[in-house]
């Protein structure tokens, strides 16, 4: 786990930790301590702590002229027992909802499982964004099974195209593009 370091080639675009406008801006990270873990296996010190035990974020790109942002996860997402959409929501989703943006690309290959506990939280962050979306790419597939068997695909897009996007090839803004012309599809339809 601690090989696993958040995607790194859109660095000379965006960085959160020396952006004004994110939760993360003047958090400083160590390339050689290693201090936070999930379930006693230590992961890469570059992944954002927001409250969680078991899931960590990083924000790999924010568009605020075109209100999107780009955010991949790792660890267990565990609303069950650590209730990880609420820290989620208010430690980091609120914070950028406040700047503007309404379009969320959550890149979820290295969440390794979820468990669901209500779904109030994901409900509100989806009332709040009218105009916007939340899409999730490259999720693990029984990580998608276990979304939909809660009916979070309500509120979040999953599966289909979303699940095979090659993006780490292509620019923050690019990957925007395509992921946005997937969900207009998928909304008018």
């Amino acid at each position: 786990m601690h090989d696993l370091e958040p995607y790194y080639n859109w660095r000379h675009l965006y960085i959160a930790s020396e952006d004004e406008l994110s939760p993360f801006y003047q958090r400083e990270y160590s390339e050689f301590e290693f201090s936070s873990s999930i379930y006693n296996y230590f992961i890469h010190p570059q992944w954002d702590q927001f409250g969680s035990a078991t899931l960590y974020c990083k924000i790999l790109y924010a568009g605020y002229e075109e209100h999107f942002c780009i955010i991949e996860l790792i660890g267990e997402w565990n609303d069950c027992l650590y209730n990880d959409i609420m820290y989620l929501k208010r430690n980091v989703i609120e914070f950028l909802q406040e700047q503007g943006i309404n379009k969320f690309i959550l890149i979820g290959e290295n969440v390794l499982n979820f468990h669901f506990d209500d779904d109030s939280y994901y409900q509100e962050w989806f009332d709040e964004i009218e105009e916007g979306w939340i899409a999730c790419v490259n999720f693990r597939e029984h990580v998608i099974r276990d979304f939909e068997a809660a009916s979070l695909d309500y509120y979040l897009a999953m599966g289909g195209k979303l699940n095979s996007l090659p993006w780490r090839i292509a620019d923050p803004r690019k990957f925007f593009q395509i992921v946005e012309s997937l969900m207009m599809k998928r909304l008018n339809a």
